[in-house]
């Protein structure tokens, strides 16, 4: 898959430097995969869920959410949002 667009990983993890292994493990895996849909994706990434139209990762162990628009038959991943959990539990991601 393409990810689009890595800086947002960067910046968050450069405000929330415990974030940056987990979130390096997710690119990384992303870019070397290519999933066919949500269902092939939740095979590596159990805990990830579909809301709105968008996949919202857990990372660090729960403790971040990743959302990202997923184009499956492009082979695209869009960063969306990078939120600390109660970030991402005011819901104001939902309007993005």
């Amino acid at each position: 898959m393409h990810v689009i667009a890595k800086p947002a990983l960067i910046e968050f993890w450069v405000k929330r430097p415990d974030a940056e292994s987990a979130l390096q493990a997710w690119f990384r895996t992303m870019e070397s995969e290519v999933f066919t849909d949500f269902n092939d994706l939740r095979a590596t990434f159990a805990s990830a869920d579909y809301v709105d139209g968008l996949t919202i990762f857990n990372i660090g162990g729960n403790k971040y959410r990743l959302i990202a628009a997923i184009h499956y038959n492009r082979h695209k991943v869009f960063i969306r949002a990078v939120l600390t959990h109660k970030e991402y539990d005011c819901g104001d991601w939902k309007g993005r």
